[in-house]
């Protein structure tokens, strides 16, 4: 039977409708590139923690959060860059909670990580919340466009895509938050929420005693290249891995005291500095990348001196080392080697050593061996600091006391100084993002 040139175009056309059809109803696991974070028939994966009421369960292919119930509850492993998608549905003044690069712990997880707001933003006892506290909003930092979510008892699509420090929210097709935290300044915002700093953790539903319903939970992780001595987007790389450019020696004593050195005449600081920098290119050498120190000279310091900031620095030291950086020119976040049985280096690194009344010691240990590397990632605010080690939150906003003037208030500025105690020292991927004051 001959069929005429516009019977096989319908015929094409309807193949084709066809074809869209059923890729638009694959099942999620045939997604390119994602995998499903929930089975439909059981919570393996997921680890509850401070569970409340009746906690989480599982129905009919559905993950809920009970009424009257809750907790956290966290995947079992974490994520850094991804995408994820997942459908979710609220009763009348539903509350629920997505965490982002969270820690595996209880409590408010707002502040140790990151929350997306999930609530039905039209309930009357949430008429008077402040603007990121509505749906899809990084809660307490960035605030969510209104308006994309469906009807009560409908299903919603969101979709939430982490880069870097972008953090995108898709609900119903829309966007609804493009957040770049990179631009959040206010001090009481940064002070209030270290989790916005972390680089990775976990995923979760936090539970506030409302029914939620969640379903198709799936993932993409995206790779994220490190290249060591380039600095992230934001940051600018205070070592180039080839030279020392942009540090100096420091002055030796008396003249490494700052109230001393202010009494210097030109002369004297040039005679002082030229004597420093000889030490230093004697000690500190820029090798295969790294900056190495031979364990025989004086501390290496910025030739700029900084007012608050974000610092990341890698850092290795060999077994009995002892180091630590000083930040604005004041002694120390602490570097050594917790495994000697000394009475205080025990406690790990990354405490504010100095201090005689606020804080000194670390909130937890999180030093990898020795001869491996470490990462600090350090919030210099006003005369507050919050220290990540290996993305363990170690000092959480605790002042820096003056050092070099007992009682007085901190420097507004000072150098970033890399502190030796006679020991062989290695870093890299030293990255600066300053922080305006406002």
């Amino acid at each position: 039977m001959n069929r005429s040139f516009s019977d096989w175009k319908t015929l094409l056309l309807a193949l084709f409708t066809v074809l869209l059809t059923a890729c638009a109803v694959l099942p999620e696991g045939r997604e390119a590139g994602f995998v499903s974070l929930f089975d439909g028939q059981s919570l393996k994966g997921w680890i509850l923690v401070e569970p409340k009421g009746g906690g989480y369960g599982v129905t009919n292919g559905v993950l809920y959060c009970a009424r009257g119930g809750g907790g956290n509850l966290l995947s079992e492993r974490e994520y850094a860059d991804f995408i994820l998608r997942l459908e979710f549905k609220l009763e009348a003044g539903g509350n629920n909670g997505l965490a982002i690069r969270s820690p595996m712990e209880g409590g408010i997880l707002a502040y140790s990580g990151m929350e997306l707001q999930i609530l039905d933003d039209d309930a009357p006892q949430y008429a008077k919340l402040r603007s990121f506290q509505y749906h899809g909003s990084l809660y307490g930092i960035w605030a969510a466009e209104r308006g994309a979510l469906r009807k009560l008892g409908q299903w919603n699509e969101q979709e939430v895509i982490v880069t870097g420090r972008r953090i995108r929210v898709v609900l119903n097709g829309r966007q609804i938050l493009d957040a770049n935290l990179n631009a959040v300044n206010d001090v009481n915002t940064l002070l209030k929420h270290p989790g916005m700093l972390r680089d990775k953790g976990h995923i979760g539903f936090l539970g506030h005693n409302d029914y939620a319903e969640f379903r198709n939970i799936r993932i993409k992780e995206l790779p994220r290249a490190k290249v060591n001595n380039v600095a992230p987007e934001g940051f600018v790389a205070l070592f180039n891995g080839q030279n020392l450019d942009g540090w100096k020696g420091l002055f030796a004593s008396p003249n490494n005291h700052p109230t001393n050195r202010v009494r210097l005449t030109p002369a004297q600081l040039v005679t002082e500095q030229t004597k420093a920098d000889k030490r230093m290119r004697a000690s500190w050498k820029a090798l295969k990348g790294e900056l190495a120190f031979d364990g025989k000279g004086d501390n290496l310091v910025t030739v700029r001196d900084y007012a608050d900031y974000e610092l990341l620095v890698d850092w290795k030291i060999e077994p009995k080392g002892d180091s630590g950086l000083y930040l604005r020119g004041n002694p120390q976040v602490q570097i050594w080697d917790p495994r000697e049985g000394d009475t205080n280096a025990v406690v790990g690194s990354g405490g504010l050593f100095n201090n005689k009344l606020a804080a000194s010691v670390p909130l937890k240990r999180a030093d990898r061996m020795t001869g491996e590397w470490n990462s600090f990632r350090i919030l210099m605010l006003r005369d507050r600091v919050h220290v990540f080690l290996n993305d363990q939150l170690v000092v959480n906003n605790t002042p820096l006391e003056n050092y070099w003037e007992p009682g007085q208030p901190l420097r507004a500025t000072g150098s970033i100084e890399l502190k030796n105690h006679g020991n062989n020292l290695w870093f890299r991927n030293i990255y600066l993002r300053e922080i305006p004051r406002d």
